[in-house]
């Protein structure tokens, strides 16, 4: 072979090394940016949207777990479902102790915890009062003085009895029953992440109804952006009076805008104070609360909208928890550990320091 052949063949062997590396490098390029992509999903469950963005190699098999693991929570713990441990616990009020599965004890047990230390502004038996209201139901209405009076006799946090130890639970009173709905979508929060830990997602935002689980690292290293609806906005539920940045926890949201009717000019929202048994007329229309878990950011939300601004505050700091509070004047008061997270966008509202 001549040297000029030589050099061709030589050129040749270079270009065709260059373009085989130019290839790997784009398809390792592309399986890069492919795993960068989340998996997104919506279902239903909870009486609510669960929506879900998850990253990392096992992204849709996580984002499986978690719907998975919220659909058994709701089997477990809504009043409606027949054979739930709640349902049962409900039939069974008056009687005796009931069997029930651990992870239902645990969220008792935490519902009741806040349920003492609100001094009931957040009250997991309320359903006797609620039921009365049927809010987003068929027959919503404003129940009669004396019907409120009567079945408000039957409210009261200290008729809950729960042995996590034994996963046992009772109600001491006829008429007494269990809603978990303050700190069920917050609980289901707890069960996504969870899912996503122990499935071997690299990070996921799981969302239901008002409240959100935050995990892990996103893949661009920034924080979780979050939207702190506007409570003026009406049915527009994208729009935002601010911005909470977070690396990490759980947030909910209570507000008067949800669920409501209007009844003889009046309109009703369905956060019922359980001292009253009316909605509460605290000075807030909404509360968000950031904590350590999804329950206790559920039922915190519940008790402080119910408590107003000075008590609320307090409970928050007892537990450790934040929150942003926006009272009916339009005023927001920001929890000091919320300061640096919490950004307010909308010049209708005034920050309170």
């Amino acid at each position: 072979m001549n040297e000029q052949r030589k050099r061709k063949v030589g050129w040749a062997l270079a270009v065709l090394a260059a373009v085989l590396v130019l290839v790997a490098v784009v398809v390792q390029w592309n399986r890069w940016k492919a795993e960068q992509q989340p998996f997104t999903s919506t279902e239903f469950a909870m009486g609510s949207y669960v929506q879900q963005t998850v990253y990392g190699d096992r992204r849709e098999e996580a984002a499986s777990e978690a719907a998975n693991a919220v659909q058994r929570l709701e089997n477990q713990i809504s009043w409606r479902i027949e054979g739930s441990d709640i349902a049962r616990l409900n039939e069974a009020a008056g009687t005796d102790w009931i069997a029930i599965d651990p992870q239902t004890a645990e969220l008792l047990a935490q519902a009741l915890d806040v349920a003492e230390r609100s001094n009931g502004a957040y009250d997991p038996t309320i359903l006797p009062v609620s039921s009365l209201w049927d809010f987003g139901g068929e027959n919503q209405h404003l129940p009669e003085a004396e019907q409120i009076e009567e079945y408000r006799s039957y409210v009261g946090y200290q008729n809950l009895r729960v042995d996590e130890q034994a996963s046992e639970a009772s109600l001491k009173i006829h008429g007494a029953a269990i809603d978990l709905g303050g700190i069920g979508k917050g609980a289901a929060c707890d069960a996504a992440v969870q899912m996503y830990q122990e499935s071997g997602a690299e990070a996921g935002i799981v969302a239901v109804g008002g409240s959100i689980g935050l995990y892990g690292e996103k893949p661009d290293g920034s924080l979780w952006r979050l939207g702190v609806r506007d409570p003026n906005s009406g049915d527009d539920r994208a729009e935002a009076m601010g911005l909470l940045d977070l690396a990490s926890g759980f947030v909910s949201t209570s507000g008067s805008y949800e669920k409501t009717f209007t009844e003889n000019g009046k309109t009703y929202h369905h956060l019922l104070d359980p001292k009253t048994g009316y909605p509460a007329e605290s000075g807030l229309v909404s509360v968000t609360v950031v904590a350590k878990s999804g329950a206790l950011s559920d039922a915190l939300a519940t008790a402080v909208f119910v408590l107003g601004e000075e008590q609320g505050m307090a409970l928050l700091e007892e537990y450790g928890a934040g929150g942003v509070l926006i009272s009916q004047d339009n005023r927001v008061l920001v929890s000091d550990s919320l300061k640096d997270a919490f950004q307010l966008t909308s010049d209708m509202y005034t920050l309170v320091s």
